[in-house]
């Protein structure tokens, strides 16, 4: 068998690690005789599962003990309609817009109340608003931002002052890339298929004064306080995504944890964004005060050679490289469980093409 280097942007690579003890698990898990798929989730092999991979969670952000961890379903796009029907007091919602996943949460925020938009990327640009440029509506209720677009390959250099409300975001694309100081955060969420785990399963970290008793005009599944009082259990959760996430929790503590994580993450990045810039014949986008860590879309100097670079770089084992169709040109998620030998040979394919079709 011969592993590729997956670049998707999701559901995306995972550590080959983490795989290799989940099928030498897959039909006895721990001498239970049973597959952690067919474990009841209220038993007491998948609830030491579950409590682990909290356990382990909470020590790898640091996650301080007055906010709970949910283990939900329904991805991001959930919460995009859980943060306002959670939240709302006065109906208002600061929110701000750099890309295409700040959109989708806009849209469907504006169900639910007043949508005020507090920043926005540059027109035409390829960036994000500093601090000094956020407008904060004073009667909001959250401020909502997306640290990191997956499509654009847009991270937030810092993270944004909510004044008195709320910071609420989506760290969908970026959880566990670096440490987070989530004392500033109202919640934090992230669906887990970049990341954290298989597609299935999303991580909401909420403050405990957040968790609080909505009218009967919310759905039972659509409060936190539902999931928060039945520890995640209230339905049966996706059990085998939690399981596996927990085995990529422990994966990043062998490693050194965040901090760790972030170093290679940075030359990672690094590397390939040197490529690009050494180049004439690849570009990127991206205002380089705000470049993704985790995606970093470049776009080649003849349009006309896009197809053939993708089959040329299928054919040497690195997949899934074509760019969102709003961008154009390539884009390479290299999350965690991407590992350096995997950029490397990507870098090594560029300089290659380039010489033979520059």
């Amino acid at each position: 068998m011969s592993r590729i280097y997956n670049f998707s942007a999701g559901p995306a690579a995972l550590p080959e690690e983490v795989l290799q003890q989940a099928q030498e698990e897959m039909l006895d898990w721990h001498g239970s005789g049973m597959s952690v798929m067919e474990m009841s989730h209220r038993g007491k092999e998948f609830m030491s599962i579950a409590e682990q991979a909290e356990a382990d969670l909470r020590e790898l952000m640091a996650i301080p003990d007055n906010y709970k961890v949910l283990f939900l379903q329904g991805g991001a796009s959930s919460q995009f309609a859980m943060v306002p029907l959670n939240l709302r007091k006065n109906g208002i919602f600061n929110y701000v817009n750099t890309g295409s996943w700040s959109k989708k949460a806009i849209s469907e925020a504006k169900r639910f109340g007043e949508v005020a938009i507090a920043g926005t990327s540059s027109e035409g640009k390829f960036d994000v608003p500093s601090q000094e440029k956020l407008e904060l509506n004073g009667n909001a209720d959250y401020l909502h931002y997306t640290p990191n677009e997956t499509i654009q390959g847009i991270e937030f250099p810092y993270v944004p002052n909510a004044g008195d409300v709320p910071l609420v975001a989506d760290f969908s694309s970026s959880i566990l890339s670096h440490p987070v100081d989530v004392y500033r955060f109202g919640i934090i969420y992230a669906g887990a298929q970049k990341n954290i785990g298989p597609a299935g399963l999303t991580l909401a970290i909420v403050r405990d004064d957040l968790i609080t008793e909505l009218g009967s005009d919310v759905p039972t599944m659509f409060s936190y306080k539902t999931h928060a009082d039945n520890d995640s259990m209230y339905n049966t959760p996706p059990t085998y995504a939690w399981y596996l996430s927990g085995l990529v929790f422990q994966w990043l503590k062998k490693i050194g944890g965040l901090p760790a994580m972030a170093k290679i993450n940075e030359r990672k990045s690094e590397a390939l964004y040197t490529a690009i810039d050494d180049s004439d014949f690849y570009s990127n986008p991206v205002d380089p005060g705000c470049r993704s860590w985790m995606n970093i879309p470049f776009i080649l100097a003849d349009a006309e050679l896009d197809g053939t670079f993708l089959a040329e770089a299928s054919e040497a084992g690195l997949k899934t490289l074509k760019g969102h169709r709003s961008v154009g040109g390539m884009r390479a998620s290299i999350y965690n469980a991407m590992p350096e030998e995997g950029v490397q040979a990507l870098i090594d394919f560029m300089a290659d093409f380039e010489k033979r079709h520059g």
